[in-house]
């Protein structure tokens, strides 16, 4: 009902048209308001009006000019980061150990004995560059097939005019030649490639490694190498992978290394500890691989106190005599300290622990505390990032490291119709093979070298808003020392193989110890640099440093504005109704007809109007005559004998 009354009281308001004026609203406010400057302007002289008018309006702008600077300051969240120093009892970080070399050579040894005699057939010809070598003598027997996939390839660059290139086991060509290779420049003056054939084209001598899309394509990828070691060692990676590939899951994990023979010692403070207290997961790059505390199906353990004899205590062997010689070319632990639930990426922030030393690591924490949107683009759990993640198969917490990988991974699958070995594969994919995808190598070498998918998926990817990293500081020693060596390898072998005999040795043994330093943790948290709070008090410093005015100030200003809204809806009404009125005279110019003329125009066929068109407007129109009074004497009563007889007495 009170909506009601209002509503009524506005159509009044509207009806009766504005009270006052812009101009008297102006004075008003100027007279009224709390905001120095707009009363001097109404109450001086017309030389101080005038100056206080240029003064306020000067010092407006200036108010306004700053709270532009100010709201954009505070829509860029920005944010500052603050370091604090705590104490207090922290979780010990999940440990994850791996052999460098991922399978025991005399297990994979016959998946491999084809390759190795490519590559040990390679390395005598690369050897011995020159005509007629044995290599060629015995390329009959060799299977060529994986060689002609990708090919090692021997640029001989002494002279520069005429660079001979060598193709390992075929006869030497000249530049002009019909044989695509890459290569580089060894310290001999030769360039070493890898590469891969085709039917036509000229010889390049750019000297990189090559991959094609299929077998006779000029549609290649090149790499260099600056050394043979380092391409001969790549190659083998590279067609090794392929092998590997077609291995089923269960098979690569009895190749590799187990638990009970790797893990020969383990003690975590005062409590010992066994390979049962490791969870073995695979990793593609080291095999079988072992974490400590990972927290997946108990409780994690926290530290007592600081110091190594409350850390972690491990003995490893690492078989270093069962290598593969081509694969791993180096020796030693491969290890990584990480959160728990958390998968470990060993080759990206993993460290070695070389073989015969004791290798002590003290550990330093760092907790990271990002703010979220707006402030900057963190997630907590992945669940906002665009990017599936093949990690998640391993019940593993979000990482930008797995989301990254994970991208490559569904590109190379979307791309080249399978999925690389070192990474996770989605159901229904299956890994790359030369056998069924025999252009997998050159797909998978542009796609790694391709900035613009490198680039999507770092935009797709997102940190995560609260991280730990783990600050070590590593110290080593020879282990065991040459007194102590006899005694120590004795018991070791016998513990692990109940042998009197020494089944152990110096090449073999890694002695780990990994300790908190300290208690004291860093946690570097970010907070916002400008708060809805610093915006208000600076508007409000800046408008009353300029204008001496306040929130009361700004209310009154939004009343007049109202009230000028209002007086403007108001004069827009009026200019309406006088159009219409005006619309309305035209169509009638003198006055309107009455309500009986109108009638009889459309009952009196035969009635029309004057046309006052013809007489001239100086002649003066003669008033219409009017209704003459009624006869009152007809209406008086005769007497009978006056009527006559036609009269209705009769």
């Amino acid at each position: 009902m009170n909506v009601k009354k209002y509503f009524v009281r506005a159509l009044h308001r509207l009806q009766k048209g504005p009270g006052y004026t812009y101009k008297e609203l102006l004075v008003w406010y100027c007279d009224n308001t709390n905001t120095h400057g707009p009363k001097r302007i109404i109450k001086e002289g017309p030389k101080k009006k005038v100056m206080w008018f240029f003064l306020t309006l000067l010092f407006a702008s200036l108010v306004f000019w700053q709270w532009g600077i100010l709201i954009n300051t505070y829509l860029s969240y920005n944010v500052t980061s603050s370091l604090s120093i705590g104490f207090k009892t922290m979780k010990f970080p999940a440990v994850t150990v791996c052999n460098a070399n991922p399978f025991k050579y005399s297990e994979v040894k016959h998946l491999l004995k084809d390759l190795d005699m490519l590559i040990e057939a390679a390395l005598e010809r690369i050897l011995q560059p020159v005509p007629g070598n044995s290599s060629q003598n015995t390329s009959l027997s060799l299977n060529l097939e994986l060689w002609n996939q990708i090919p090692l390839v021997l640029i001989d660059e002494h002279d520069k005019d005429n660079p001979i290139i060598l193709d390992i086991f075929e006869s030497n060509q000249t530049a002009e030649g019909n044989q695509t290779s890459e290569g580089n420049q060894t310290s001999a003056g030769n360039q070493m490639a890898e590469g891969k054939q085709t039917s036509e084209g000229n010889q390049r001598t750019e000297g990189n490694g090559t991959s094609c899309s299929y077998q006779g394509s000029n549609n290649c990828t090149y790499r260099n190498f600056s050394s043979a070691a380092q391409a001969v060692s790549e190659w083998y990676i590279l067609q090794s992978t392929s092998i590997l590939s077609k291995v089923p899951l269960q098979e690569k994990i009895r190749m590799g290394y187990q638990a009970e023979d790797m893990i020969l010692a383990c003690l975590y403070g005062a409590e010992p500890c066994n390979y049962k207290n490791f969870t073995q997961i695979y990793h593609p790059d080291h095999g079988n691989c072992y974490i400590f505390n990972w927290g997946m199906d108990e409780e994690a353990l926290n530290s007592s106190n600081p110091g190594a004899e409350f850390g972690l205590k491990l003995i490893l062997d690492i078989s270093q005599q069962d290598y593969i010689p081509y694969l791993s070319s180096a020796a030693g632990a491969r290890l990584m300290l990480h959160q728990q639930k958390s998968f470990p990426f060993l080759k990206d922030q993993g460290i070695y622990a070389m073989a015969g030393t004791e290798t002590s690591i003290g550990v330093l924490v760092d907790e990271l505390e990002r703010m979220g949107y707006p402030y900057s683009d963190c997630t907590n759990n992945g669940s906002d990032v665009p990017v599936k993640n093949l990690y998640s198969q391993y019940n593993t917490s979000y990482s930008i490291q797995a989301c990254l990988r994970s991208c490559f991974q569904n590109h190379m699958i979307e791309i080249c119709g399978c999925g690389h070995y070192m990474f996770p594969l989605p159901e229904g994919v299956n890994y790359c093979n030369n056998e069924d995808n025999p252009g997998w190598a050159y797909c998978y070498s542009s796609l790694r070298s391709s900035i613009r998918q490198r680039q999507i998926c770092i935009d797709s990817c997102k940190e995560t808003c609260n991280d730990t990293q783990y600050k070590m500081t590593i110290s080593m020693a020879d282990w065991p020392s040459e007194a102590s060596e006899d005694w120590i390898f004795h018991i070791l072998s016998y513990e692990r193989d109940m042998s009197t005999n020494v089944t152990l040795d110096r090449n073999g043994i890694i002695k780990l110890n990994i300790y908190f330093q300290e208690y004291n943790y860093r946690t570097i948290s970010e907070s916002a640099a400008t708060t809805i709070v610093w915006l208000l008090s600076s508007l409000g410093g800046q408008f009353g440093f300029w204008m001496g005015g306040s929130v009361l100030c700004l209310i009154e200003f939004g009343e007049i504005i109202i009230d000028s809204l209002w007086i403007t809806i108001i004069n827009v009404i009026s200019w309406c109704k006088g159009l219409k009125q005006k619309r309305a005279q035209a169509r009638y110019p003198d006055a309107p007809p009455t309500v009986s003329e109108l009638v009889e125009a459309h009952t009196n066929l035969g009635f029309q109007h004057e046309d006052t068109s013809a007489i001239p407007r100086d002649e003066a129109l003669h008033p219409e005559p009017g209704t003459p009074p009624p006869n009152y004497d007809s209406l008086r009563v005769r007497p009978l004998d006056i009527l006559g007889p036609d009269s209705d007495a009769e």
